[in-house]
């Protein structure tokens, strides 16, 4: 109810890769531990993350950003806590207040502004700390969760749509996303308003 589309996904989707097993699997906590993720970036997806962890059963989520606002929505949408990413030594804090190793899963949703064709990447720490690491593309069948969840509340959109518009002044509010000085998240251009 109240999502048009929903009807066009009427069967469960995996990623089409039977390699991978289960694509919902990763995003669940494992069973004995804590429970506990960081979320690294609290814009449109990072959001929208906090919001599937907490969905999932994670017990803790902990956003972090650079933007005090985001960060008190983010605990508005599921997050436990909220931490600037210029606070001194917040990868030492985060440890420690999820104790030892850190948190049980960490997501890096941040948007870069250019993209790069070699990021230095810590490999020595991965090994030695035994981190898996996994990275993802787009989505991989996720539409028939996604919107159940939104259909039953458990992720909510609307805090997250800045504006509903007219198609007219689309080239407007594309100027204003793209000089991000608003805070903008979600734009909706329509026919008609």
């Amino acid at each position: 109810d109240g999502i048009d589309v929903g009807e066009a996904f009427t069967e469960e989707a995996g990623c089409g890769d039977e390699s991978c097993g289960s694509c919902e699997e990763h995003a669940e906590p494992e069973a004995g531990e804590g429970g506990t993720a960081v979320v690294v970036g609290a814009g449109l997806i990072g959001l929208l993350v906090v919001q599937a962890l907490k969905a999932r059963g994670w017990e803790r989520v902990i956003a972090v950003d650079l933007d005090d606002q985001r960060l008190e929505l983010a605990k508005q949408l599921g997050a436990s806590e909220g931490f600037n990413a210029k606070q001194e030594n917040l990868a030492e804090h985060l440890r420690q207040i999820c104790g030892g190793d850190g948190a049980d899963a960490r997501f890096e949703v941040v948007g870069a502004a250019a993209l790069q064709p070699s990021t230095p990447f810590p490999l020595q720490e991965v090994v030695t700390r035994q981190i898996t690491l996994k990275g993802s593309c787009s989505c991989a069948g996720e539409y028939p969760e996604a919107i159940r969840r939104i259909q039953d509340g458990s992720i909510q959109v609307e805090p997250l749509l800045s504006a509903v518009a007219p198609l007219d002044e689309g080239a407007g509010w594309f100027q204003r996303l793209y000089d991000n000085k608003e805070g903008l998240m979600k734009v909706v251009l329509c026919l008609e308003t």
